[in-house]
């Protein structure tokens, strides 16, 4: 695009990519006979490259969707779970149905179970299990972090907590332990937790 011609960087700028890649995807170039004949070449054919791969996303998040939609409905219907945050829950869970025998399993699997980390002189302190699995973990931090933006609840939850002096941090570790309880219930149960526990 630096090098292109003016006629065809027209009104580039204000275009989505979408539109960027359908628009040059329909160039007709011609002969290769100078450098704006190999530069619409290049534009074209990675756009129908583009647009093609577009294509192909958008029908596989299509079959992802009516797969998670079929094994798990009421787990996309909780407030901050998105199709895909939902199947990467589904494929950890599946590969790992051995291991997920409580709610607790689930927790320390997702790296969010506190583990002791009291020594000599103190005692009573905890620490996160940093040994989970991570993109579940990830995954229920996108959940957390989406709620404290928009979940009306959840709002209600953190306002005190920020008042008292804890964290963004501390919340945001405590939402994770209510979040994968939820998730384990709706899971488990098909039952999704109304309240949180303050």
């Amino acid at each position: 695009m630096v090098h292109a011609p003016d006629d065809v960087r027209a009104n580039a700028e204000a275009k989505t990519p979408v539109a960027l890649a359908n628009k040059f995807s329909r160039l007709r170039p011609g002969l290769l006979e100078n450098t704006t004949d190999s530069i619409k070449h290049t534009l074209r054919s990675l756009s129908r490259r583009w647009v093609s791969l577009d294509e192909e996303a958008d029908s596989l998040n299509k079959m992802i969707h009516d797969l998670v939609q079929e094994a798990v409905p009421q787990l996309v219907e909780s407030y901050g779970i998105s199709i895909h945050t939902a199947a990467e829950i589904l494929i950890v869970v599946g590969d790992n149905p051995e291991r997920i025998k409580s709610e607790a399993a689930l927790a320390k699997l997702a790296g969010i179970s506190p583990i002791p980390a009291s020594s000599g002189k103190t005692s009573g302190r905890y620490r996160i299990n940093r040994g989970g699995h991570k993109k579940l973990n990830a995954a229920i931090y996108r959940m957390a972090i989406v709620r404290m933006r928009g979940h009306e609840l959840t709002r209600a939850y953190v306002a005190p907590r920020t008042a008292e002096g804890k964290t963004k941090r501390d919340i945001v570790r405590c939402l994770k332990r209510y979040i994968i309880r939820e998730v384990y219930r709706l899971l488990r149960y098909g039952l999704k937790v109304a309240e949180y526990v303050t």
